[in-house]
């Protein structure tokens, strides 16, 4: 994905520092029998509810393979490292159900083996497919048919039976299900297949960004226990109101009835970006302080200046991937809802309704009574999802409705099979409030993943290292600060502040990551981008080295090759003398600007 240089070494430093005993003995081809699998499975009745069919078996030796991945997991970008390693499908049924859910396994081989087992994140609506994402740390992995043949078809596209009939099985095995089964099946198989004692520590980790944040999320809320640490980037949780927002940006157009060219909106972003720069103490491209942004600056300011883009075929990358992402892999991996569509031109100056349309867009969602319904994206996002179409028929520019959110409202509020809602006529904000309500009551215990007692996690020494890019233009920032405050409040609300956050450093991180995108980095800020995150939480679960501020990389502009050590939420930087060094302060009116409360909604929303 977006990690070439720093993957290898990353391993390099994994291997070194691990103590795990490695007491498997033997080549590959000893133990990758169907026969050693089928003893190694779990003894029906030992997992409640799950019974294995070992006559479904099959095991087959891979030699150097490449590996893959999920969402924030490892890539393989110009790497040449090869794995051999044992590829193993089991299936089971739920017990007295009739169904079936194939899971693939990939077992390292025995002598790089390192007493670990790996769960990789998927994306958009699609679980992870490949298992072998965990080779590159000496880990097992898995990957999940969830029992609707996700290896094939994605979440939204099962959904429902028909109009009007939810498919609840494969809501709940997306949701969070099939995962944690994965887990329960994988960790006792890898015990048995290696032939490890039963006091031998399997080391057990999750990795994965946007849907695969949530993911990860969704196992840290139900299967606490069966996880030791747990890497959850940008997670697309709080689901009903994270996607009816992506409708939100046609909204505010449809109602203020203008529809600014993609251009205008592309400089209002960038005179903002040049504007707020320098108020955390350094100009380097990257604004590394929205809050100081929202707190000083005044879009209106943009108004009257000049705009000029060439004519191109745009391409919008679906799921609020930012169109400069310097990811291939990310493209291909969130081809899903993506347009292409020819742009002429464009020359003019921005206009008042331009900078109203991107002032009400960073305002977020309020009610027809003024009361808050949900957050934003931070100012200086790019605005990816106000982008409009135009119609070479009538030279205009014309609404273009995401379907990453159109395709949530028909779906799974109006339970229509359809990809896209046709138009916005009649809609006002209160309807976006009301999807959003429909949506999480309706899957208030599947997609929401926003269960605030992480206690069974944190109870068996759960570790649990969460970042998200502070200029992500799918997933707002401030949708992890909100959920970081919310566990804050319902496990140490009765603890002063310094001891609740003392509480939380031990097991619950967050980072905020400068300028970065949606789960990569931002060619329009060429800001830092962790590298190495899988190294530093098994250096925290296994040898006890607990992080204080998390280590990234920049990789474009004049501070390529530039080491930043992250500030820990709810610290935030701020550079001396515009030089490289800066400190992690605390900033009250800072961290004020970004905590809410939904009041438009009677329910909690955490």
């Amino acid at each position: 994905m977006r990690r070439p240089c720093g993957i290898a070494v990353a391993v390099i430093a994994l291997a070194a520092s691990s103590n795990a005993a490695n007491s498997t003995s033997g080549s590959i081809t000893d133990v990758c029998t169907v026969s050693n699998v089928q003893a190694a499975l779990p003894a029906n009745g030992t997992l409640l509810g799950i019974d294995l069919i070992p006559s479904a078996v099959t095991a087959s030796v891979v030699y150097n393979a490449t590996t893959g991945g999920g969402m924030g997991g490892p890539s393989t970008g110009g790497s040449t490292t090869t794995y051999t390693y044992c590829n193993v499908t089991v299936t089971y049924t739920h017990t007295g159900k009739g169904d079936k859910v194939v899971v693939k396994y990939a077992f390292p081989q025995p002598s790089d083996f390192k007493s670990r087992f790996y769960v990789a994140g998927g994306g958009g609506f699609s679980l992870s497919s490949d298992a072998t994402g965990g080779l590159a740390y000496g880990a097992v992995g898995g990957a999940t048919d969830a029992g609707y043949d996700a290896f094939t078809n994605s979440y939204d596209e099962v959904v429902l039976y028909g109009n009007g009939s939810i498919n609840w099985d494969a809501t709940y095995m997306f949701s969070y299900q099939a995962l944690g089964e994965m887990t329960k099946v994988g960790k006792p198989l890898t015990e048995a297949f290696y032939g490890l004692s039963s006091e031998t520590k399997i080391f057990t980790y999750f990795e994965g960004c946007s849907d695969g944040g949530r993911e990860g999320m969704s196992q840290v809320q139900r299967f606490g226990e069966e996880y030791d640490g747990a890497i959850t980037g940008a997670p697309a949780f709080r689901f009903a109101q994270q996607q009816v927002l992506h409708v939100f940006s046609s909204a505010v157009e449809k109602i203020i009835d203008y529809y600014p060219p993609p251009c205008e909106l592309e400089k209002i972003v960038n005179a903002t970006i040049a504007a707020c720069d320098p108020l955390d103490g350094r100009t380097d491209g990257v604004v590394s302080r929205t809050d100081l942004c929202m707190l000083n600056f005044n879009l209106s300011s943009i108004v009257g200046e000049p705009y000029y883009c060439a004519a191109e075929n745009s391409t919008s990358l679906g799921f609020g991937f930012n169109k400069r992402s310097s990811s291939p892999s990310l493209r291909r991996r969130q081809a899903q809802g993506s347009t292409t569509s020819y742009q002429p031109a464009q020359n003019g100056t921005v206009s008042a309704e331009g900078v109203a349309v991107a002032q009400a867009i960073y305002d977020g969602l309020h009610d027809s009574a003024g009361e808050r319904a949900y957050l934003s994206w931070q100012i200086a996002s790019e605005l990816g999802d106000a982008s409009t179409t135009y119609n070479a028929a009538t030279g205009a520019w014309e609404l273009s409705i995401p379907s990453t959110g159109g395709e949530y409202v028909t779906k799974f509020v109006q339970l229509l099979d359809l990809d896209n809602l046709s138009d916005l006529d009649g809609v006002t904000y209160d309807t976006l409030v009301d999807w959003m309500n429909t949506g999480m009551v309706r899957y208030l215990d599947s997609l929401q993943t926003t269960l605030p007692d992480l206690t069974p996690f944190q109870a068996s020494g759960g570790k649990l290292l969460h970042y998200h890019g502070e200029s992500d233009s799918s997933i707002p920032a401030a949708s992890s600060v909100h959920y970081w405050q919310s566990v804050r409040s319902v496990m140490y609300g009765d603890l002063t502040d310094e001891q609740a956050l003392a509480a939380l450093q031990d097991w619950y991180q967050l980072y905020l990551i400068p300028g970065a995108g949606h789960c990569g980095s931002n060619q329009l800020q060429p800001g830092p981008y962790p590298q190495t995150n899988m190294a530093v939480m098994i250096d925290w679960v296994e040898n006890g080295v607990r992080p204080s501020r998390l280590n990234a990389t920049v990789s474009s502009g004049v501070n390529a090759g530039e080491t930043q050590m992250l500030c820990q939420w709810p610290t935030r930087p701020l550079w001396h003398g515009n030089s490289s060094a800066f400190d992690c302060v605390d900033d009250e009116a800072s961290v004020e600007s970004w905590t809410y409360t939904f009041p438009a909604f009677k329910l909690p929303v955490y």
